[in-house]
């Protein structure tokens, strides 16, 4: 077989990492050139020593400094000869990942990072793949069944982070002429389904935390919780997407890493709070009444949940995993139900939940914001704090 070289952004990040360890147990052969901004090169250089030592891997990474929102990525010249002639597979998972992105920052990394992502994408003689993550929420305020095969229905949006998204998807899908190219959907994600690693505890972290407050008092259901909310552990997206990505019906494919068996939200609240503080919700607190308290910075500061975390628990969408499923059929790669890995995800919440490099600091405009440290892909462990434009400049 072929030698495999494998361009990534996102590292160091934490599903960017997965996915690299997931690839070296595969294509044990392959080679890894990895796009780091300056200000990550030195924890990326630490996540390579691991790799090379966990895995008898050294010598099969090149960090490449660069930065995605730059024409070429920011690379020099010797190294975009380099690679022109040697990369056969591109995944982009650099993005901000962050509800409360404001608009500017949000649009130059995620939409002008993937257009200057496409512009060198089609510069790669050897391409096999361009495998580009999105995000199932590129559906917006959409309603009722959401198809892998659509995209653009007039939807509005919840946030800067899903229009942006939207926007770069839309970009990336007007190449899938040129290029052979997987579009990546995942829903939620969650920690290792077998571990319950994590790198940040956002997301629906942010409901234990929220718990961890109120543990001592009867604990209220949020709103109704009758949409169905879409939970997807970590392993399942790298596990599914390194299959994709090689899977030759897969090329010109978009697919919904998403749970085909999703629970209430009402539901998913109820087991997280069984597992733990060991009682179920006794009563309903208005959606409207938790949207107004959240509204209150102090009252979001004290909870350590945003705003905007609450809009995913009243989401009237199904994602519809058709494509993703059939595709996956006889690889061994399935999604693990809900109610078989929230005690790890709960477990490893409580061991860490103290851990500084883990809490998301709420309001505070100070800190730097990147949702899985570089903008490293995290899937949809979201970041919802709020940084400035020239902070997460710094974090691509």
């Amino acid at each position: 077989m072929n030698q495999k070289t494998y361009f990534i952004t996102g590292f160091p990040g934490f599903i960017a990492t997965k996915m690299i360890r997931k690839l070296l147990c595969q294509y044990p052969g392959s080679r890894f050139e990895l796009l780091v901004h300056p200000s990550q090169l030195n924890k990326a250089k630490t996540e390579i020593h691991l790799l090379e030592n966990n895995f008898g891997a050294v010598g099969k990474f090149t960090v490449v400094p660069g930065d995605i929102t730059l024409k070429n990525l920011g690379m020099n010249e010797s190294t975009l000869q380099r690679l022109r002639g040697n990369v056969t597979h591109v995944f982009h998972l650099a993005a901000i990942y962050d509800l409360a992105v404001p608009k500017d920052v949000a649009y130059q990394v995620n939409v002008v990072g993937t257009d200057n992502v496409n512009q060198w994408v089609l510069q790669l003689a050897k391409l096999q793949r361009y495998v580009y993550f999105s995000t199932a929420y590129v559906s917006g305020t959409r309603s009722g069944r959401i198809l892998e095969t659509e995209l653009d229905c007039g939807q509005s949006f919840k946030n800067f982070y899903e229009s942006t998204k939207f926007e770069a998807e839309v970009l990336v899908q007007k190449i899938r002429n040129k290029v052979p190219t997987t579009i990546i959907r995942p829903g939620i994600v969650m920690g290792d389904s077998k571990t319950g690693e994590t790198v940040k505890f956002d997301g629906p972290y942010f409901i234990m935390r929220f718990l961890d407050k109120f543990a001592k008092w009867p604990i209220p259901y949020i709103g109704k919780g009758t949409a169905l909310i879409n939970l997807v552990p970590v392993d399942y997206v790298v596990d599914a997407t390194c299959y994709l990505a090689h899977y030759p019906k897969g090329e010109d494919k978009v697919y919904h890493l998403t749970d085909p068996r999703p629970y209430r939200a009402k539901d998913a609240y109820r087991m997280i709070c069984e597992v733990l503080i060991g009682k179920k919700p006794s009563f309903t607190l208005p959606l409207a009444l938790v949207n107004g308290l959240l509204s209150i910075p102090a009252f979001r500061r004290w909870v350590m949940v945003e705003k905007e975390t609450i809009d995913y628990l009243n989401l009237k969408a199904e994602y519809d995993c058709t494509h993703a499923l059939n595709d996956l059929e006889g690889s061994g790669v399935v999604c693990p139900d809900f109610s078989d890995y929230i005690k790890v995800a709960v477990e490893f919440y409580k061991q860490h939940r103290h851990d500084p490099d883990k809490m998301i600091l709420v309001d505070q405009k100070n800190r730097m914001n990147v949702g899985g440290q570089q903008p490293g892909y995290q899937g949809h462990h979201w970041n919802t704090g709020r940084a400035s434009a020239k902070q997460h400049a710094r974090s691509l």
